[in-house]
């Protein structure tokens, strides 16, 4: 059940009774994000979550922002125990902001030994809490998702301010890695790269028909797709530009775009105005069922103008989709132009249009490269990722584990 710390403490933490403990020998750990919507860094929490060595450790899941709370099923179904600090689960508006005290408090009150964080702002909270009275002993682990210089000023000055608090810092690539510049002694910093969980997801024939059945897409159309919130970074407009550019050569392929956000109305006016149908775009919206969706696309394609390590790429590439993505954060470090796809500069709808074209008019290419592309995603080990995490939580507490 989830619970939502919408109360005031009663007490001062300080003078609280000791912190509960597991019985059963395992080690608590709380983590503690922003937001649980659709996005890759949340669906990452789900997936450690499955895999999670419940013999060892047992975890909580925090979050700031009640009404991004679409994950949090998924996450209570893998046996996490969800708090929501915002305010009630659900509720649009802002954050209330009396969310650190009750941080703060809860952290007391279920006596983690380890707190693991993930984006900056609630990090920062969770490192200016940890070192007070009550809390001393916590030892904390930040996962960077993200490249240093896309923060807002404010942000990366603040987390460059206490980030040497952190005990251990996971990077989800090494492009990643690469933009911190606040570093700690050696073995302090570790790349993961995650993977997606895609077990029992459907393939082959019945799951293509499926998959175009359940989007209203042709049997017989080439379909492009994306899967990302409808943001500014992921750059949505770059991408329409690009289609409209496509449609001139091959008028019957559709662009399928899967997710929501705040540029969805100005992206359905810019699909308008550049001549974009419904029988060219499907704004298909935020989904829970990706993986069931995937099959019915022919290409996959990234427009980002910024990304660590996209789940969403690594789902494509297990799939057999082969991709077109910009040439940014870690997706070099997966697709190797030319062999499981091809890379393309950012802002560029030019070099996207001429990319998707490509693969729009080659069957064959398509099928050498997705199946490239499966090849490469055996290294996608998400019940190993979880692991190298789980070992640097064991370095990290050493002698003091509770």
């Amino acid at each position: 059940m989830t619970d939502a710390a919408a109360t005031e403490p009663t007490a001062d933490p300080d003078c609280a009774p000791p912190p509960a403990r597991p019985r059963d020998g395992r080690t608590r750990v709380l983590w503690l994000a922003k937001g649980l919507g659709r996005g890759g860094a949340e669906q990452l929490l789900v997936n450690c979550a499955r895999r999670l060595d419940q013999d060892r450790f047992e975890v909580d899941v925090a979050y700031v922002l009640p009404w991004k709370d679409a994950l949090v099923p998924a996450l209570e179904a893998a046996g996490a125990r969800v708090h929501c600090l915002g305010g009630t689960p659900g509720t649009p508006g802002r954050a209330d902001p009396r969310w650190p005290l009750r941080l703060r408090r809860l952290a007391v009150e279920r006596g983690y030994a380890l707190i693991h964080t993930h984006m900056p702002v609630p990090a920062v909270a969770a490192r200016l809490l940890v070192r007070g009275p009550g809390l001393r002993g916590v030892r904390l682990v930040h996962t960077e998702h993200n490249m240093w210089e896309r923060y807002r000023t404010a942000t990366r000055w603040a987390n460059a301010a206490t980030y040497r608090r952190n005990d251990a810092v996971i990077a989800v690539s090494q492009a990643v890695a690469d933009t911190v510049t606040r570093r700690g002694p050696g073995g302090w910093l570790t790349v993961v790269h995650h993977g997606p969980d895609l077990s029992g997801a459907p393939s082959g024939p019945q799951a293509r028909a499926a998959a175009r059945e359940l989007l209203g897409l042709p049997a017989d159309a080439v379909v492009v797709g994306t899967v990302g919130n409808l943001t500014a970074k992921k750059d949505q407009r770059t991408l329409l530009e690009a289609h409209a550019r496509l449609r001139h050569a091959h008028p019957s392929a559709i662009l399928v775009l899967i997710g929501s956000g705040p540029l969805e109305a100005p992206l359905r006016s810019l699909a308008a105005a550049l001549g974009l149908g419904t029988d060219a775009v499907v704004f298909a919206g935020s989904r829970s069922d990706v993986p069931a969706l995937l099959p019915a696309l022919d290409v996959f394609t990234l427009s980002s103008r910024q990304e660590g390590l996209p789940v969403a790429l690594m789902e494509a590439m297990t799939s057999g989709l082969p991709a077109v993505v910009t040439r940014v954060g870690g997706m070099p470090e997966v697709l190797d132009d030319g062999a499981q796809g091809l890379l393309v500069p950012p802002g560029d709808p030019d070099a996207l249009c001429r990319a998707l074209a490509r693969l729009v008019a080659d069957p064959g290419l398509r099928a050498r490269m997705g199946a490239a592309a499966v090849e490469r995603s055996r290294r996608f080990d998400v019940a190993g990722a979880q692991r190298a995490v789980e070992a640097v939580y064991e370095r990290v507490l050493g002698d003091g584990r509770r």
